[in-house]
């Protein structure tokens, strides 16, 4: 996978997955919406890991600053 996430898309989005994390954990989210929000925490971490987001792929977006070379 092509990297298209800097850094700055990276820290944000791993910030919206713990802050989903410590809501879920404290009980202050519960039932289907902690479901579908620790799901797209997850997503959110899993593409920060990766440092690629299969939406920007599809939008041919990229905020990452470095360039790949083939």
């Amino acid at each position: 996978m092509k990297k298209n996430m800097g850094s700055a898309d990276r820290i944000f989005r791993v910030l919206i997955a713990i802050i989903i994390a410590v809501l879920y954990w404290q009980g202050i989210i519960t039932g289907t919406l902690a479901i579908i929000l620790l799901v797209v925490g997850g997503i959110f971490l899993l593409t920060s890991i990766v440092s690629s987001c299969p939406c920007y792929s599809i939008k041919g977006m990229s905020t990452c600053k470095v360039k790949e070379t083939k």
